[in-house]
């Protein structure tokens, strides 16, 4: 089982996918001229704007949502094995594929807005739905739905659960299977709820525990502020091969640093685009916007958190694959969780191991969260012409199963399953939004020149030539004139 999986994961991860991936981002960076750069302020602002509806969720929920996603255990062990298997250097390319993948994260969530449906009274879209409208290859859509069923609703939260279960008993000596059956009865009491109940809860738990893991770091790297420009010097001098001890493994620190940052901000994958369509937003350009800044809070704020608190205090191994260690500070340890715990027990004695616990407790379990409210809506795509609310339930309880056994199995069999889901969406999911950049651009230029002119923008799909876009066009309109005649 284990060599299948290993060598599917390294025919989808190929250079090939690592190369697509930033060419895209950069693609779309200069397409938009560099919007991630020009919009910083709108993009803070639209973070609060807009409300929720009866059929949709505020700008903030879905930002929220989007963040329980992205912000999970790569935040923490990511990193961790980022750093491990591409030496300090992957800090770099982690921030980069941040930088240039908040132009696709703007152009898929955007596309996701164009093409929403209303379905079973409330906001549905993602790859699946604008793949089907926008580029009228429905066997394309029924695939990437189908993928993402599997990935999101079996592959990945195998992930997420193993990292909290293999945290919390090194913090507190808890069984594993302890831990997965807690997960589950506390998982099933939000996914039973519905959207909304996801959304409240990412809303709450989302900034909370983001902002409290920042804190941490910030102290711990105060603590050790006089080495802040020596990891400054090695991130960037490792990241291009002038380092003497990681000059050699340039082509490793560039593969994981993508891969890691790729899996953790999620840019591209085409996760994130299901809970930008559940926004109510008067024109999609507005959770485009959004979505780009969320990968700047997962990359450059939370995984930084984590990098500058693993290299400032040296708590860290480097083994490329089929190399000699090349720093071993930490023994024989595999990693993960490790590195974090042993980074903040440098300051906080018998503070470390329970602190990374909690934190990849929330982190972790949001993600969770988010994957099955993915797999729900692909679900709902792929059923949404036929009776199947026990599709539903089976769903909701094949996930709770899959949780619980992530919790048990072995942390490598774990990542390497996660990273075939990662990898196979981000194939189609790229592959999708390059052929649809015509609509993306459009809408894009459509927001500006109404902000230009100091209108709050509002989408009309036909004015600009875009068809299938059917709530814009049918019920949007419709729902702007009741609200007018309140």
């Amino acid at each position: 089982m284990e060599k299948l999986v290993e060598w599917l994961n390294s025919m989808i991860w190929s250079p090939a996918l690592v190369y697509l991936c930033l060419a895209t981002g950069l693609f779309y960076s200069l397409l938009t001229r560099f919007l991630q750069v020009r919009h910083m302020k709108e993009m803070i602002k639209q973070m609060f704007q807009g409300k929720s509806s009866e059929a949709g969720i505020s700008s903030f929920q879905a930002l929220s949502l989007a963040l329980s996603g992205r912000v999970g255990t790569g935040n923490i062990a990511g990193v961790a094995t980022a750093i491990a298997y591409g030496g300090p250097g992957a800090v770099f390319w982690m921030w980069l594929i941040a930088f240039v993948g908040a132009g696709s994260a703007f152009v898929e969530a955007a596309l996701a807005q164009v093409y929403k449906t209303k379905q079973d009274g409330q906001f549905r879209g993602g790859p699946a739905y604008y793949i089907e409208k926008g580029l009228k290859m429905k066997w394309y859509a029924v695939l990437f739905a189908i993928v993402t069923v599997l990935a999101t609703g079996v592959l990945l939260p195998g992930v997420q659960a193993n990292s909290i279960a293999a945290g919390i008993e090194n913090a507190f000596g808890i069984d594993p299977a302890i831990t997965g059956i807690g997960i589950v009865v506390l998982l099933g009491a939000i996914i039973f709820g519905g959207v909304k109940r996801i959304a409240r809860v990412a809303e709450f738990i989302v900034p909370f525990m983001a902002l409290g893991y920042i804190l941490v770091a910030l102290f711990i790297v105060l603590a050790n502020i006089n080495e802040l420009p020596h990891v400054l010097s090695l991130i960037f001098r490792s990241a291009f091969g002038m380092d003497a001890a990681f000059g050699g493994i340039v082509g490793a620190a560039i593969s994981w640093g993508v891969k890691r940052g790729i899996y953790s901000n999620e840019a591209g994958q085409g996760t994130a685009p299901h809970a930008a369509a559940a926004a109510e937003v008067s024109h999609p350009a507005k959770q485009g916007l959004v979505q780009a800044f969320s990968v700047y809070i997962d990359t450059w704020f939370v995984c930084s958190a984590t990098a500058f608190m693993i290299l400032i205090t040296g708590m860290y191994n480097v083994t490329p694959e089929g190399r000699a260690p090349i720093v071993q500070k930490l023994g024989n340890v595999e990693p993960g969780p490790i590195f974090t715990q042993k980074a903040v027990e440098t300051v906080f004695p018998g503070f470390g191991a329970p602190f990374v616990a909690i934190a990849l407790f929330f982190f972790a379990f949001t993600t969770i969260m988010a994957y099955y409210y993915m797999a729900e809506t692909n679900l709902a795509y792929i059923t949404r012409r036929m009776k199947s609310s026990w599709l539903l339930y089976a769903l909701k309880a094949a996930v709770l199963v899959v949780v619980f056994y992530g919790s048990v199995k072995t942390a490598k069999l774990a990542w390497a399953l996660g990273d075939i889901g990662v990898g196979s969406m981000a194939w189609l999911n790229i592959i999708a939004i390059l052929l649809l950049t015509k609509p993306a651009l459009k809408v894009l230029k459509d927001y500006e020149e109404q902000k230009k002119a100091g209108k709050d923008p509002v989408f009309d799909p036909v004015k600009l030539g875009i068809d299938d876009a059917d709530f814009w066009e049918k019920e949007y309109p419709a729902s702007r004139a009741i609200a007018g005649d309140k």
